[in-house]
């Protein structure tokens, strides 16, 4: 089976979430096939695994995408996975596999801010309604999702005639955690974008109950959005507990997470959460605000997984008792534990399995057609 998989989301620089999802995903399923890694720009070639071979296409912004099956026709691909819904399937002479990973735009409909004026037009048009969705989703011979949560809602919507399947997000391997019984900073760590549903609002004023903690925010940010976030925080005498990374190395995030005594998102939409996965997987526990992804994937009878109401009046005061509460010993070894016991039901080798006997599954059905 000749299987192509589309690493165009790549990112050359900090992965956000669609990069890291594209980037494990390809190096997993490269440890059981030889994939064909479609790229858009040459910096992506230098970060494939070493079996991968090639094929160039435009950027997955182009005008063209809506021709991207004929231009890969010529390919002859037996299977292609894309981490996203848009690529074009008009024309296909092989299997698709689309992803949609959540429905957060059809609540927060504004785009993000990085991509070209026209795209973000047709975002929001496109959001306005489900018939778009369905229209590329049933364009696929399967929908992939990374969450049960997401799956359920795809299914209640109606959003695809086609099987729904989970090829699941996960953290990177880590195998020596944390150890919970040294010393940890009073260090709070959001990993995330900085849009308007993240909320990282709540975070900051979260800080007037925690004076003697620093708040770490480690995504690349615009100097409008640190602006804002800024005059936030001088409001409520907090400025000086925020540090802003825009944009942190691998090694130096992981380092952050094992010294300090929570990851925090007070995020009010996600299609899966990573950040929380990542932090668990180093023994890290995690505040988080009570939506139904973050139930699944921190787990409700987890002890390192702490939730609060992010739609009360008091949610910035939850958030911070949360975090004062790790400030027992105990309970903070009890929850480390808790949090490295979650993150091992999330492995990418299972997704790269799924994901591999689906491709097959849907191979072999046209195959059949065929003959």
């Amino acid at each position: 089976m000749r299987f192509f998989m589309d690493g165009r989301y790549i990112r050359s620089d900090y992965h956000d979430g669609i990069s890291r999802f594209s980037y494990s995903l390809i190096h997993v399923v490269a440890e059981h096939v030889n994939p064909t890694v479609i790229i858009s720009d040459p910096l992506q070639r230098e970060m494939l695994p070493t079996n991968s071979s090639v094929v160039e296409l435009h950027a997955p912004t182009s005008v063209l995408e809506p021709l991207a099956a004929r231009k890969l026709n010529v390919f002859e691909p037996d299977v292609v996975f894309s981490p996203m819904q848009t690529i074009g399937s008009m024309g296909r002479k092989f299997g698709l596999i689309l992803t949609l990973h959540d429905l957060i735009y059809y609540q927060h409909r504004t785009p993000p801010k990085d991509l070209p004026q026209f795209v973000r037009g047709l975002w929001y048009l496109y959001h306005l309604t489900y018939m778009p969705q369905r229209l590329l989703l049933n364009g696929a011979d399967a929908v992939a999702t990374v969450s049960k949560t997401s799956q359920r809602l795809i299914r209640d919507r109606r959003l695809t005639t086609k099987p729904v399947h989970v090829i699941s997000n996960a953290p990177p391997e880590v195998e020596v955690p944390r150890d919970p019984t040294t010393p940890r900073n009073k260090a709070l760590v959001y990993m995330g974008s900085f849009m308007d549903y993240k909320n990282v609002e709540t975070l900051i004023t979260a800080m007037q109950y925690l004076p003697e903690y620093q708040l770490h925010l480690c995504s690349p940010i615009s100097a409008g959005r640190r602006d804002e976030l800024l005059d936030l925080a001088s409001d409520n005498a907090v400025a000086s507990q925020l540090t802003f990374h825009n944009g942190i190395e691998d090694a130096e995030y992981r380092q952050l997470l094992r010294n300090s005594t929570a990851l925090v998102t007070a995020s009010r939409s996600e299609g899966y959460g990573l950040p929380v996965a990542e932090a668990m997987a180093e023994g890290s526990p995690t505040v988080l605000s009570n939506l139904e992804i973050f139930e699944e994937i921190g787990g409700l009878t987890n002890p390192g997984a702490l939730f609060f109401d992010v739609h009360a009046d008091t949610a910035d005061r939850q958030l911070a008792n949360n975090v004062l509460a790790l400030e027992d010993d105990q309970y903070f070894v009890a929850a480390s534990h808790g949090a490295r016991d979650q993150a091992r039901k999330f492995q990418w080798d299972d997704s790269a399995t799924a994901l591999l006997n689906l491709a097959e599954e849907i191979h072999r059905g046209r195959n059949q057609t065929k003959s």
